[in-house]
């Protein structure tokens, strides 16, 4: 760089947890003479406050709850209350009773040195550690460094025995419910990634430019002046109640309160007139309180992207008070219930729906460009993906959407009350814990935000001659066919401009990272040359892909399962290689436990979309090989022990057998299915025998 060295490069390097104590960086010193600079570093002095404590809701004393719990009161609520007034009635009800719940519930107090697998053995150890070390110090005689060494290294041999004991019984007496625990500890969690943005030093700016992006300002909601009774909003009752904590998990992350799910299961099993009380008048008003709006937003980055500079490279995961989400499973039902025989879902939409999965859609794709393959016509499809989804949900703009389509007007106001005057507090580390308005965009973490999302892009779906438009939630997938591929490029770019017009009137948008075309070929074909015909897009070219993955299937224009199983087969074994650890020959699980894992965990990875695809010879000889290994991994038999008698004793059955089981139950659930929820039973040919009515 010249005889005067005007600059050189020197880094610093954080770990996560460090980056958010780092205050000032500089190169302000002069050089000592090399070719490298002084760095200084400012930090900031760690927080060493303990966690505050909490609430231990697993070991709440029921038994002296019970009677307390059967005679407890709500107060009555006032008659026609402004919003201010049913917000106050609803904190002071909630407040009380969870006074009466914390009162004979333990408090738990985290510790940052707490260790399960600590004895006191260990204590006493340690002590003759730093007793030694404090003698060695003080003399530095060899005897007294030889004692501190013997000290030292029996000290840490100890808590190296102790943990791989701790370990050892943990295992031995995992149950069925623990053991999902286990395999949490064996997996390695990766460390969440603090936030790196452009001209965000502090957190707090971190925490200004995420609610800026994920939180735009928008007009406020405005709440009517009084809340009225609706006259069509039937009452809420036990059933309904009991249905919506039936689908609420107890490992469901609560919401700021901390309240699990099962604290709520507890008192509505004693007294069920508590809940329904409470969350019976929010429906009958169509309303929701703002003491229920209340949220904890979770920063994620989104795997396997480039770069993290970007808030679009994050996600918020929103986490609410769990006694609002049961009243969302409540109004979800009944919206669902509303909609469906009005035909407000488009019937190709495979998602976020009661009795349809991944499996509907792709099946429904795979039928419909074989079927047009039929009349030797060339075929092609565009997958198309919304940018950002539940984000963009507009309150006005859904509210008219659900008038337009009659739904009744107490879920209409619930919803618009639903989505209004939210407020947000996001989480990562060092965030400043400022909550922030949010009027924009369902919570990606509410039960009842999937089926306002799918309301929200209804009208986007349309009919297409000699070919189909399928959707699953906020992935598109267009299908046209013609005598030519240039001429299915020329009919794809003309749907996706009027798709792109109708997305535009709704404030959504597609992504074009995100988009992926795919010529079709017959098995017959599969040699011939391929089409590269490219599609132009947003000013982009899409080249034809070899694989297209849509929902998790991996498509080929041949469709050849063979790049599907082998990305699949290489999941199941990472995911082997970790929980294998769990029980090695001897100790560990004991056998019941590991064909637990292995037919819940292992096999529903290995064996994802068999219910579609088939595999081929080589690549079933490839998944029997990695079975008989989970197989012997699950009986602890020897290498030789032949695989017939390796599939009784492991009580596994050989992958084609799990193939042909997964086939005949997909099967019989699309025949079983109603044709006007089911686009692949709308399929059928009215002669098919089917239980369906067509």
């Amino acid at each position: 760089m010249g005889k005067a060295r005007p600059w050189v490069i020197d880094l610093a390097f954080a770990n996560p947890t460090l980056l958010p104590l780092l205050k000032c960086w500089e190169a302000s010193l002069l050089s000592m003479g090399s070719d490298h600079i002084p760095i200084t570093i400012t930090l900031a002095a760690p927080s060493l406050s303990q966690k505050p404590s909490r609430p231990c809701w697993a070991d709440t004393d029921w038994e002296t709850l019970d009677p307390i719990v059967k005679g407890f009161k709500v107060r009555a609520p006032p008659s026609c209350p402004t919003p201010p007034q049913l917000d106050q009635w609803m904190s002071e009800s909630l407040n009380c009773l969870v006074a009466v719940l914390k009162e004979h519930t333990p408090v738990s107090r985290p510790s940052h040195h707490s260790k399960s697998w600590w004895t006191p053995h260990l204590s006493i150890l340690r002590r003759e550690y730093d007793k030694a070390a404090r003698g060695a110090r003080k003399h530095e005689t060899p005897r007294m460094r030889e004692v501190a060494a013997t000290s030292k290294a029996g000290y840490f041999k100890a808590i190296k025995g102790a943990k791989n004991k701790h370990w050892s019984s943990f295992l031995l007496a995992a149950t069925p419910q623990s053991l999902w625990t286990a395999r949490r500890f064996a997996y390695r969690r990766a460390e969440p990634r603090f936030p790196s943005l452009p001209g965000a030093e502090t957190p707090q700016q971190m925490n200004n430019v995420l609610q800026d992006h994920f939180f735009p300002p928008k007009e406020p909601f405005s709440p009517p002046p009084r809340l009225r009774p609706h006259k069509l909003a039937s009452p809420l009752t036990t059933d309904e109640m009991a249905a919506a904590l039936s689908k609420c998990s107890p490992t469901s992350a609560p919401g700021p309160d901390g309240i699990p799910y099962s604290t709520w299961k507890q008192v509505n099993k004693i007294n069920p007139s508590i809940l329904l009380h409470i969350l019976a008048l929010l429906v009958l008003l169509g309303y929701h309180p703002t003491s229920l709006k209340c949220s904890n937003g979770v920063v994620l980055d989104k795997p396997g992207k480039p770069s993290y500079e970007s808030p679009s490279s994050f996600r918020i995961l929103v986490l609410i008070r769990t006694i609002s989400k049961i009243l969302e499973r409540i109004i979800a039902a009944r919206l669902l219930a509303a909609a469906c025989p009005r035909g407000l879902l488009h019937p190709n939409q495979c998602g976020s729906l009661p009795g349809l999965s991944t499996y509907d859609g792709c099946l429904t794709l795979t039928n419909d460009f074989k079927t047009l393959q039929r009349p030797r016509l060339k075929v092609s499809s565009l997958f198309l993906d919304i940018k950002a989804g539940f984000e963009d949900v507009d309150n006005n703009t859904l509210a008219r959407i659900l008038r337009e389509g009659r739904i009744p007007p107490y879920l209409v106001s619930w919803v618009s009350s639903f989505l209004g005057e939210r407020s947000c507090t996001l989480v990562f580390q060092g965030a400043p814990g400022t909550p922030a308005p949010v009027n924009v965009g369902a919570p990606q973490g509410s039960p009842i935000s999937p089926l306002l999302f799918l309301h929200y892009v209804a009208p986007l779906p349309f009919g297409i001659p000699r070919g189909l438009m399928i959707s699953y939630v906020d992935d598109f997938a267009l299908t046209v066919a013609s005598l030519s591929y240039r001429g299915n490029i020329r009919r794809l770019q003309e749907l996706f401009d009027r798709l792109e017009r109708k997305a535009s009137r709704l404030g959504v948008s597609f992504s074009v990272a995100k988009t992926e075309l795919i010529h079709w070929r017959t098995p017959s074909k599969r040699h011939a040359p391929k089409c590269v015909s490219p599609i132009h897009i947003k000013g982009e070219l899409f080249h034809p892909g070899n694989s297209v993955r849509w929902l998790g299937y991996w498509f080929t224009p041949a469709l050849d399962t063979t790049a599907h199983f082998s990305r699949r087969l290489a999941l199941a074994q990472g995911a082997f290689a970790l929980i294998r650890r769990l029980s090695q020959p001897g100790p560990g699980l004991p056998p019941n436990l590991c064909h637990r894992l292995a037919t819940s965990l292992i096999a529903p990875i290995l064996l994802y979309s068999a219910d579609l695809f088939t595999p081929s010879v080589g690549t079933t000889i490839c998944l029997d090989t990695f079975w008989r290994q989970v197989q012997r991994w699950t009986t602890n038999c020897f290498s030789v022990t032949p695989t017939g008698i390796l599939s009784v004793e492991s009580c596994l059955p050989p992958v084609s057998v799990l193939i042909t089981h997964r086939q005949r139950l997909a099967a019989l659930r699309v025949v079983c299915s109603p044709s006007s929820l089911h686009p692949a039973t709308a399929c059928l040919h009215a002669s098919f025998p089917s239980l369906s009515v067509h």
